[in-house]
C-alpha cells in the first residue's frame, strides 16, 4: 500500500500570477509537453515554492499524479481528500519529477493541506 501523502483542502485561488503557484496545488496540465501532435490534461502537483522559486524562474517544479489503480512505481504516495483537490478519481503522486514554464499551467484543481504525512515510499 503506498504512503498517504496528505489530506486536500481549499485556500489556494489561482495557478498563476504575481505570486505563482502554491506548493502543494493541484494543477492541470497538458501531457505530453514534446514530440506528440495531441495533448491529455492530467493533474500535477506544485512542489516548489512561489516566492523562492516560481515567480524568479517564472517555471515550477510539479510531480506526477496518476490514478491509483496504475501499477505501482517507487515512492509512489497515495493522495487522501481528492475531492478536495479536484481530483475526480482515487490518485498517488507519482515521483516523476519536472520543471514547467508557469505560462503552461492549466486550471487550478486544489490543494493539499498537509504535505507528505508518513513519509513518502516508506511502507
Amino acid at each position: 500500500m503506498p504512503t498517504v501523502i496528505s489530506e486536500a483542502a481549499g485556500g489556494y485561488t489561482g495557478t498563476s500570477g504575481a505570486s505563482g503557484p502554491a506548493p502543494f496545488a493541484v494543477v492541470r496540465l497538458p501531457f505530453p509537453f514534446t514530440d506528440r501532435l495531441a495533448t491529455k490534461n492530467r493533474p500535477a502537483l506544485v512542489l516548489s515554492d512561489a516566492a523562492r522559486f516560481n515567480v524568479p524562474a517564472g517555471h515550477s517544479v510539479l510531480a506526477m499524479i496518476t490514478s491509483a489503480g496504475n501499477p505501482p512505481w517507487p515512492l509512489d504516495c497515495e493522495l487522501r481528500g481528492r475531492e478536495a483537490a479536484g481530483l475526480p478519481a482515487p490518485s498517488k503522486v507519482r515521483m516523476k519529477l519536472f520543471t514547467l514554464d508557469n505560462r503552461l499551467l492549466g486550471a487550478h484543481l486544489g490543494i493539499l493541506r498537509s504535505p507528505m504525512s508518513g513519509g513518502c515510499g516508506r511502507r
